[in-house]
């Protein structure tokens, strides 16, 4: 027994699958099957009414508004040129900044390591008291 009402035939040309369960595209309204319900699969031409990313700046990670109908590769061209907030020499930022203060050690951390009793910047070798001649208190005392 066959049902003729039940399902609807894919509106892609190349497929044209008759599917009990047809997706309707929220863009452009025709009938599409499991495999060609998203945009690109059925190439469809209303898909940038419904394409809402944010474009981003290449250069200076900044989120670029794009207008509806205008295409984000012009609209951030244009931002690269006039409005964009990009300073190469800020590229350089040191990571490495927190020298230790332990004489004769040349090593820096990414983050602060502070001494607990005299306040000092060590490197993660010279951290306890023990290890850094530490003139905090009357005698050091280490955790470790």
């Amino acid at each position: 027994m066959e049902l003729p009402g039940l399902g609807e035939h894919c509106s892609e040309r190349a497929c044209r699958q008759l599917d009990f369960l047809p997706l309707k595209c929220d863009a452009c309204g025709e009938v599409f099957c499991k495999d060609h319900i998203r945009y690109d699969d059925h190439k469809c031409g209303s898909a940038y009414k419904k394409d809402v990313q944010v474009p981003v700046c290449p250069l200076c990670n900044a989120p670029v508004p794009v207008q509806k109908g205008e295409i984000p590769d012009v609209v951030v061209g244009a931002h690269m040129d006039n409005d964009c907030k990009y300073n190469p020499a800020q590229q350089k930022q040191r990571i490495f900044t927190n020298k230790c203060l332990k004489p004769g050690c040349k090593r820096k951390e990414m983050m602060k390591v502070v001494c607990e009793q005299c306040g000092g910047n060590f490197c993660i070798k010279h951290r306890h008291p023990l290890d850094h001649d530490c003139k905090g208190s009357s005698h050091p005392i280490s955790k470790a």
